[in-house]
């Protein structure tokens, strides 16, 4: 099957990310809006079948303006008798919940395997592990949204459905897809309250510094003989970014700040093999 070019037709187009550095809370009308495109772009692509989660750690679905669940109003699964959203261990099974939580860009299921652009190990490592159930799935894409603060969100198209050609869409609307899931499950978020609205936290050099130590599992005395300042300079250091960022003890100082883009993996993995 030849897929048509849906860029005229794609509800996120180009000239729209004007409108998107508004800041404002969106309307619960404009929710609405989203998901009803969505649903109008999954029935272009040929994955009609939606599932939208704002938080996969959260039973709590997603509401529209009339306060009942989308997956009810708008949106609608392949088996009417799965309701996720009223499932809490639903995440705990199903396989492209699974692949959302490591993997942060789109991917898609092929009705075997899953895949994305490029070789990406977690996604491999789910494909070469046991069985996983499908819930009827035969093709999907899906937008997993890592938002900041930790929350993941995620947007499934699929179809109960073989497309053969569904790499050749995917390589063609998965962006597309992608930016529309990203404004949804943000603009709820901010709607909703879930989002993190604290203001841009900004750490010194020297903090960072010092938390960087911290993550690769230095000790005070081993951070003090690194960047050559005295131990309580340390300690002063560490406890002004645990105060700035709002966190208690060392261990959750080194998390939120890792979470926040202070510290790199590098140092992260450097204490783990430690």
């Amino acid at each position: 099957m030849k897929t048509r070019n849906l860029a005229s037709q794609n509800p996120l187009r180009s000239a729209d990310f004007s409108r998107l550095a508004v800041s404002r809370p969106p309307e619960p009308a404009q929710i609405d809006r989203l998901a009803e495109q969505i649903n109008a772009l999954g029935a272009q692509v040929g994955l009609p079948s939606i599932a939208v989660s704002a938080d996969i750690g959260s039973p709590a679905p997603m509401a529209g303006a009339d306060g009942r669940p989308l997956a009810e109003t708008v949106f609608h699964w392949i088996d009417p008798e799965i309701q996720y959203w009223k499932d809490p261990a639903f995440a705990l099974r199903a396989p492209f919940v699974h692949a959302a939580r490591t993997c942060a860009e789109p991917f898609y299921f092929n009705g075997e395997r899953l895949a994305s652009w490029r070789s990406i190990q977690a996604l491999e490592e789910i494909n070469n592990g046991a069985d996983f159930p499908t819930f009827g799935v035969h093709a999907a894409i899906v937008a997993p949204i890592h938002l900041p603060g930790g929350t993941i969100g995620a947007v499934v198209w699929a179809s109960d459905r073989d497309i053969p050609d569904l790499s050749a869409r995917f390589d063609q609307h998965a962006a597309d897809m992608f930016c529309l899931a990203q404004r949804f499950v943000a603009s709820y978020a901010d709607q909703t309250g879930r989002g993190d609205s604290k203001p841009a936290i900004r750490l010194t050099p020297r903090e960072i510094q010092c938390l960087k130590h911290a993550a690769a599992g230095c000790s005070d005395i081993e951070i003090s003989r690194a960047i050559d300042v005295s131990v309580p300079t340390v300690r002063f250091h560490l406890t002004n970014a645990a105060r700035k960022i709002g966190a208690s003890g060392r261990s959750q100082t080194v998390h939120y700040a890792t979470r926040m883009g202070y510290i790199g993996n590098a140092c992260t993995l450097q204490a783990k093999r430690a």
